[in-house]
């Protein structure tokens, strides 16, 4: 039978940090807002792998082909499998200027919920992502975590090594990251994971330029409680379930300023 594709638009807004892959040595979760609005996962994607012209970036559009449905046992409604070899990026990404006015214009469209909403839609409806905005963020919790990846997966490096295809050197982060934070509906905070990839590359930056592992690690908790969860910012989370366990954890952060009205002269 053969797999119809729809070509689509869609704004990137999620990048999962990479993990390996037997059949395409690494992948990213991808998500983003297509121009009708609604949500759409993208798996797998071997982003590192792509040539430099199908390497996009947050906040960009892109154009893609698209099944009618994610990969293998995969039901979750948001998901769908792309042709990877379709990618086509369309202009440069949109900007933070003036308040975030160009992001916000498509993210403030979307509706938000709260952890518990989001886990009766996905009961209902299988809904796995959506837009959280606490109404406290009470801390980023630090944990150690594998220094080295699972032996299957690190089985997959070494079997690339073998067959002469050298792979791109893929870090393994040693602490795990989470947000604690608070929703109206629920007496206790919730604890998420936070699986964003440019936690991983600031990690990894600090990790460089400081020499010591858990300096940089509170590097990254103040970037991503005291700056992006200020009282200054308007912060969100981009939830969405892991599959096949489906827990709910935080895919990127979206942190524009409160008064970006101000910003603007309105």
């Amino acid at each position: 039978m053969t797999e119809i594709l729809e070509r689509t638009k869609v704004l990137i807004t999620v990048m999962t940090y990479p993990l390996p892959s037997s059949r395409y040595q690494e992948v990213i979760c991808t998500a983003g807002i297509t121009d009708k609005g609604e949500w759409v996962r993208l798996y797998p994607i071997d982003y590192r792998y792509r040539p430099r012209f199908q390497q996009f970036r947050k906040y960009q559009w892109i154009e893609v082909e698209l099944s009618e449905r994610g990969t293998g046992n995969d039901n979750r409604k948001e998901s769908r499998k792309p042709n990877l070899d379709s990618i086509v990026i369309l202009g440069e990404p949109l900007t933070t200027d003036k308040g975030w006015i160009e992001r916000r214009k498509i993210i403030d469209k979307m509706p938000v919920y709260t952890v518990k909403q989001l886990e009766s839609l996905y009961e209902s409806e299988r809904t796995s992502i959506g837009i959280v905005k606490p109404n406290s963020i009470l801390s980023v919790k630090v944990e150690e975590s594998d220094r080295e990846w699972k032996p299957e997966w690190q089985m997959i490096y070494d079997q690339l090594k073998l067959f002469g295809d050298p792979p791109i050197h893929l870090r393994k982060i040693p602490y795990k990251f989470s947000y604690v934070f608070e929703c109206d509906d629920n007496p206790r905070p919730h604890n998420a994971m936070i699986e964003d990839w440019e936690l991983g590359v600031l990690f990894l930056r600090e990790l460089d330029r400081l020499g010591n592992e858990e300096m940089a690690a509170e590097s990254v908790r103040s970037k991503y409680f005291d700056e992006m969860c200020s009282s200054s910012k308007d912060t969100r989370f981009f939830m969405g379930t892991t599959f096949p366990y489906n827990k709910w954890v935080i895919l990127g952060v979206f942190w524009p300023p409160v008064n970006y009205q101000m910003e603007l002269g309105l």
